[in-house]
């Protein structure tokens, strides 16, 4: 398709130009706000009406990997709520280890030598986010993934995939429960204590000048619950003299250190073979070792007194317990009064909008603490709010978030019904910048994720109008245009690999208008009166507001440009082809414009 080439730089200015519809009130680490503590006005849910089919689209737009026409049914049928909250009943549709375990046997693997690796990882995840039922777990899942971070582009982790697995399965499970249990099975997760160094973390030696390391106690609050500054009750920032209010001083870190001390492998024993290598003495090592929690080993447990927080463990002479450091810890950082803003602000940048409102952050904690920590009663209020649900949203141009690289993707491969050849979900890895989308899931390039949630891009007017745009950060002329190279390929071929271990002639995953020739698509590409009608189909399953006029301006003399053939009884290869090109052409411009690429 020769246009891509031409549309290149034009689609980049487009981003910027638009603005991406993005905003945030800053972020915990990143100024702004007051001082006090604002009065928290009570959760508001939105009246229960039914939606129209375009609202059902929006609201799964925010709330899933992307709309499907059986969903919008059942949301239309059912409503916001009633939908929401059937989703939030469902168990999960798929065991990341189960599925690791499967993949590995099936290749002659196993859990000892493993033959399966990161790739089966993100083959599961491409299995539940475009077939699973369980599509809000999921995506709660995978914000989560975005906060509570941990990437197979560390070699601790990346050579541990089944262990990634476990974790992708804890946090499904842990996401729609307790904060509070959540945040302890984070820490005590083996692949974690790898990627931040609290595994076999040692207490000090005063002797030698060793100190417990400080990695997991400084992320384990500047970013999985109380942020770098303090909060209001709304999400904004509490001053003193002008300035931000720190939430820690280096010397919290420093005695909350001390609490992940003397944690390391599952191990039939707590002796010292067990804790550095998982293996004692007398047995062999767990293969499990790497998804079981991590338990504690006393002896090398920090006895001495641990202040953090405004909380104190007393020293422990001789009888070093870490289980009650630990639990003095998650309680004390659980129950802080940061962490309902901090974690309502980000899931609510993760699936509505960068810039909710102070009254939008303050109902969301609000539901958390009535909830008493309760994630279920966070994420109702995240996508049932008034702010979530108004239209209001649709022209506001501070409200929406820029789509992330991977539900792009998704949301394309749901909308067009795509099937698995194989059944296992070849997508792959896609962190090319120019023929990928720049984006991995379980691969981000650090703790901070693909993107940091205050991230402002530079000499821009999102900057000037005091406006957030997390995802901006890896959006720049090379992954923009790598995404068009990469979504034309797929129009294409089809989405990920030809398949490692069956035998296959086309890529993995097909959407239907590449495995139907009698595609209604294809139907109405066939003559030229019939093209408008076309451009609305693919506007109806990609967008969840009808396409402006402008829009269909561009693409539909765009379709037309592809003549097909006049029949003569020899050429049918030549009009089939013509009326596909005219299909992908129109998912191509759809797929590329801010229309889609801006969620509203």
């Amino acid at each position: 398709m020769m246009w891509v080439a031409t549309r290149r730089r034009s689609l980049w200015r487009a981003a910027q130009a638009v603005g991406l519809g993005l905003g945030l009130a800053v972020l915990s680490a990143c100024g702004g706000g007051g001082g006090g503590d604002a009065v928290n006005p009570p959760p508001e849910p939105v009246p229960e009406v039914k939606p129209t089919r375009a609202e059902a689209a929006r609201f799964l737009t925010q709330a899933t990997f992307g709309p499907t026409t059986a969903h919008i049914d059942a949301v239309v049928a059912q409503g916001y709520a009633a939908w929401l909250d059937a989703q939030l009943a469902k168990p999960a549709s798929l065991s990341y280890v189960s599925y690791w375990d499967a993949r590995n046997a099936a290749l002659g693997g196993t859990t000892a030598n493993p033959k399966a690796g990161q790739r089966e990882v993100l083959d599961a995840f491409w299995t539940q986010a475009v077939s699973g039922d369980d599509q809000v777990r999921a995506r709660v899942a995978y914000a989560l993934s975005q906060i509570f971070v941990v990437s197979m582009l560390d070699s601790g982790v990346g050579n541990n995939s089944r262990g990634l697995a476990s974790y992708a399965d804890m946090l499904g499970a842990k996401g729609l429960g307790r904060y509070r249990d959540l945040l302890e099975s984070v820490a005590l997760h083996p692949v974690m204590g790898t990627y931040l160094t609290s595994l076999h973390n040692m207490k000090e030696n005063t002797r030698t000048g060793r100190v417990p390391d400080e990695n997991f106690a400084r992320e384990v609050m500047q970013l999985f619950s109380i942020g770098l500054v303090q909060l209001n009750a709304d999400g904004s920032v509490k001053t003193s003299g002008g300035s931000p209010v720190p939430t820690y001083t280096p010397s919290d870190i420093s005695g909350l250190a001390k609490v992940f001390t003397g944690w390391s492998y599952a191990c039939p024993v707590s002796d010292d073979s067990c804790f550095f290598n998982g293996v004692s003495r007398d047995s062999e090592r767990d293969i499990d070792a790497m998804i079981k929690p991590m338990r504690s080993y006393p002896q090398f447990h920090s006895s001495s007194v641990k202040s953090f927080l405004g909380a104190t463990v007393a020293d422990q002479g001789s009888n070093a317990d870490p289980a009650a450091s630990l639990k003095v810890a998650l309680d004390t950082l659980a129950g802080h009064p940061n962490v309902g803003p901090f974690l309502a602000r980000q899931m609510i940048q993760r699936m509505v909008t960068s810039n909710p409102s102070p009254a939008y952050v303050g109902r969301v904690a609000s539901a958390f603490a009535a909830g008493n920590g309760d994630m279920k009663a966070l994420v109702r209020a995240v996508l049932l709010d008034t702010e979530a649900r108004s239209s209001n949203g649709l022209t506001d141009p501070s409200f929406g978030k820029l789509r992330e690289p991977v539900l792009r993707l998704s949301a394309f491969l749901r909308a067009f019904d795509a099937k698995s050849d194989s059944g296992s979900w070849l997508v792959g890895t896609t962190d090319s910048n120019t023929d990928g989308l720049s984006q991995t899931p379980f691969r981000a390039p650090s703790v901070f994720n693909f993107y940091r949630p205050g991230y402002v891009p530079s000499g821009g007017q999102l900057g000037l109008a005091g406006l957030l745009a997390p995802e901006m950060q890896i959006t720049h002329e090379s992954s923009v245009v790598g995404y068009v190279n990469y979504m034309s390929m797929a129009l294409q071929f089809g989405v990920g690999q030809n398949g490692y271990d069956y035998k296959a002639t086309r890529r993995d995953v097909q959407p239907d208008f590449l495995r139907d020739t009698t595609h209604a698509l294809r139907t109405l590409a066939a003559t030229d009166a019939e093209v408008p009608a076309l451009v609305d189909q693919v506007a109806t399953r990609l967008l969840p507001s009808p396409m402006p006029a402008a829009l269909k301006d561009i693409i539909a003399p765009a379709v037309l440009s592809i003549a097909v053939p006049v029949a003569n009884g020899k050429n049918q290869d030549q009009i089939e082809s013509a009326k596909l090109n005219r299909v992908r052409t129109a998912v191509m411009l759809t797929l590329a414009s801010p229309e889609y690429t801006v969620q509203k």
